[in-house]
């Protein structure tokens, strides 16, 4: 069943754990909650119901999984957080469930790096390959593409999306969304640039990042309407899988660009 469970940890008979899991000293685990294969709870940790943990993560100490959303109109109808795999969870760290009127679930992916103090509220969706450094904080109903870095102390308002590989600057409040690719820095947050150096360490080539670095330049720094920036994206999307997809990120924007 488990791999160790400190004699000072509490955990709930309803609770349950997969092979080799681990449960640091005075760490608490409720009820309706499951825990994956491998994984490793700290001390002092909480984690309540109903959340889904899946294998090989970590969770140190003094995190607070699963707990309540920060939500006045939360009445305490069932809701979730579903957390997938190989996830790292520094100390301090909070995610709450989500909420009835948000679909019901918080969702973290898989292989992201959680450093001290993050807080991952009611009905926000985390992908994959992200970073959040220290502090930063997601409001509720955020949504992260995949690979995305969050600088620490970076606040994103609630309900924005920031599309894949995007890179959100120290400190930087971001209250409207943010396309794939795109670099953001300053207190209120502002255009910067394309995260390129973060393309070439995943791979990208030359002719993609141009073409990525093009895509910007008519969106961010030709001055034209938004209106005639997406029709000028729109003439290389045919050639450019990832110019593709900052237009179909344009297109299904809800809060409206960060221009």
């Amino acid at each position: 069943m488990s791999g160790g469970i400190h004699p000072t940890a509490v955990v709930d008979p309803g609770a349950r754990l997969g092979d080799g899991v681990v449960i640091g000293p005075f760490a608490v685990v409720g009820p309706d909650v499951e825990i994956g294969a491998g994984s490793r709870i700290g001390a002092h940790c909480v984690i309540t119901g109903p959340t889904r943990i899946g294998r090989d993560n970590v969770v140190h100490s003094h995190a607070t999984l699963g707990n309540d959303p920060q939500d006045k109109k939360f009445r305490g109808e069932r809701s979730q957080l579903l957390i997938g795999d190989r996830n790292t969870f520094f100390e301090f760290t909070t995610v709450s469930r989500g909420t009835g009127d948000g679909g019901g679930a918080t969702r973290v992916g898989d292989d992201n790096w959680i450093m001290a103090y993050v807080h991952i509220a009611h009905d926000c969706v985390v992908g994959n390959h992200c970073v959040l450094a220290n502090n930063a904080t997601l409001a509720g109903h955020v949504t992260l593409g995949d690979w995305v870095i969050l600088g620490g102390f970076a606040g994103i308002h609630q309900f924005c999306t920031i599309g894949a590989h995007a890179f959100i600057g120290m400190g930087s409040l971001v209250n409207a969304d943010v396309p794939p690719f795109v670099m953001v820095a300053d207190r209120y947050a502002s255009p910067r640039g394309i995260n390129a150096e973060g393309l070439k360490r995943r791979g990208f080539d030359a002719d993609r990042i141009a073409a990525i670095k093009r895509a910007y330049r008519a969106l961010y720094m030709s001055g034209k309407p938004l209106a005639e920036a997406r029709a000028q994206l729109a003439e290389g999307a045919g050639e450019s899988q990832d110019v593709r997809l900052m237009l179909e990120f344009i297109e299904r924007s809800q809060r409206g660009l960060l221009r």
